[in-house]
């Protein structure tokens, strides 16, 4: 009897890991939520609020990933200046730090640029902003873009648009020096 026990033992991995992989559906998320109010302090200040109906949480895969399928409202604060942006679609690849916004995605920052795209990519590591689908922005004197795809630091001052049409402004002042 004291064999048999002691084979049974030892037969059984006792790793949490695998009894949670144990209880998830091959395809299925590791997790879901509903009514996110996810909030991101830095120094005891609300830095970030992200804001979902829905979440599936993908973590238990080989390349994980967060799904937002209901979009995502996220608000941005940065020396008391909010930006926000909004999508009705948006996935989270854990290991690239890539953000993925589809359908309807509007970013309003904090000195009033407004952009408007069918899809926005945004690489959180590297702080870049991009998108291969039309988009239309708005800057803060009034000058803007409309076109097929662009690259951007996510502070939008280095912009980089082809195939665009619009209106620029420009101050003749700091050109001629005076």
């Amino acid at each position: 009897m004291t064999v048999v026990f002691v084979i049974t033992l030892f037969a059984c991995d006792g790793t949490y890991r695998n009894k949670k992989q144990l209880s998830v559906k091959d395809d299925g998320p590791f997790a879901e939520g509903k009514n996110i109010n996810l909030k991101y302090t830095d120094s005891g200040k609300v830095v970030t609020n992200l804001l979902a109906p829905k979440l599936w949480d993908y973590s238990n895969f080989e390349f994980p990933y967060q799904e937002f399928p209901e979009g995502v409202e996220v608000h941005f604060w940065d020396n008391g200046e909010e930006s926000t942006v909004t999508s009705d679609y948006a996935i989270r690849f854990d290991g690239t730090g890539i953000i993925d916004l589809r359908k309807n995605v509007v970013l309003i920052t904090s000195d009033s640029l407004v952009l408007k795209a069918n899809q926005l990519y945004w690489d959180q590591k590297n702080q870049w902003v991009f998108t291969d689908e039309p988009y239309q922005i708005k800057f803060k004197d009034g000058s803007y873009n409309d076109g097929a795809r662009f690259d951007s630091s996510e502070d939008f001052t280095k912009f980089i648009s082809r195939k665009n049409k619009g209106v620029q402004i420009i101050d003749k002042t700091k050109i001629d020096g005076k």
